[in-house]
């Protein structure tokens, strides 16, 4: 299958690893030729992650419509401040797209594939989400994830182009689900971030991850996913990686908060975009637009947008009224 891959980041590169061992041809796009030169002269994306071989076969291609003229998959790794901006000049295409970008748009609530519905109407739309990361799967160590669509059948044939002994790949019709754990994990990540820079053990963080992942579920239901859904890959599994691993952006962006780093300077410290600093003001939208309870969402949002005291808001969280457990 001819499949063009959108953004020369860490995870689009690795998906495109995975892809072409499955034996596909993958056009690699990105908005900076000079950048795409240096990944194609030098056959490795040293910025993000250096040390893996990419195939010779690869074609690279900085205009868009030209990198997605002869593709039947396109799978999108812009990240979700310039997706729409991106995705709204191929409106034409009616191949399949796949979103491997965690999101909500501020402006209207839409989580990444419902900007793409919007964008790409003649598309068929999926998901891939899950614990994974992509200096892992490039290097071929074993992960599980999760597709899914609306469609089922647009489902599994994600499954059969990414699916390998290495790379397990599941399905789910549960698009909303799979899309707001992949999205809000981010933020819960920040706030375990959080509670390690400011030197909190693992008791802290795992009742911190356990009741935020009631708030995840609660908004979740409350916008029309399956609650069982946020037991599953793209939820607990990818909330426990990003809020445990020392690799996770999202929590590492939290510690240096924690340890008394200034909020633009811990951001530009970040190598990859920080996806929960914009997320955590869409989640508390959301929240609000759907009357769902979110004290852990809420604190985080108060910290990045209102300049609350790290330490005030642990305290607001621990003065909490006491409750029976939901």
């Amino acid at each position: 299958m001819k499949i063009t891959i959108l953004a020369a980041g860490a995870w689009g590169t690795a998906l495109g690893v995975v892809l072409s061992q499955n034996g596909h041809f993958i056009t690699l796009w990105g908005h900076d030729a000079d950048r795409l030169n240096e990944i194609q002269s030098a056959r490795e994306n040293s910025r993000h992650l250096p040390g893996v071989t990419l195939p010779e076969t690869w074609i690279y291609e900085s205009d868009l419509l030209a990198a997605c003229a002869s593709a039947e998959l396109v799978v999108s790794a812009v990240p979700s401040k310039a997706l729409r901006d991106v995705t709204a000049k191929l409106g034409s295409f009616s191949g399949t797209v796949l979103s491997v970008t965690k999101g909500i748009e501020h402006e209207t609530g839409l989580t990444m594939c419902g900007v793409l519905h919007q964008t790409m109407p003649l598309a068929r739309t999926a998901v891939l989400s899950g614990p994974s990361f992509a200096t892992e799967v490039a290097r071929g160590m074993p992960a599980a994830v999760v597709a899914a669509s609306n469609d089922a059948d647009v489902a599994r044939l994600v499954q059969k182009v990414l699916h390998r002994p290495t790379f397990r790949v599941y399905t789910s019709t549960d698009l909303t689900g799979v899309e707001l754990g992949g999205a809000l994990k981010n933020v819960v990540a920040i706030a375990a971030g959080v509670c390690d820079g400011l030197g909190f053990g693992d008791s802290s963080k795992a009742a911190l991850i356990t009741r935020a992942m009631s708030e995840v579920r609660r908004l979740g239901v409350r916008c029309g996913a399956m609650p069982e859904t946020f037991a599953g890959l793209s939820g607990l599994g990818d909330l426990t990686l990003t809020c445990f691993s020392r690799h996770s952006r999202n929590r590492g962006f939290g510690e240096a908060l924690g340890k008394g780093g200034a909020l633009q300077a811990s951001l530009a410290g970040m190598k990859s975009v920080v996806e929960g600093y914009p997320t955590s003001r869409s989640a508390y939208q959301l929240a609000r637009k759907y009357n769902v309870v979110t004290p852990i969402v809420d604190e985080v949002y108060a910290m990045l947008y209102e300049n609350k005291n790290l330490t005030a808001g642990v305290r607001d969280l621990l003065s909490r009224d006491s409750k029976a457990e939901d």
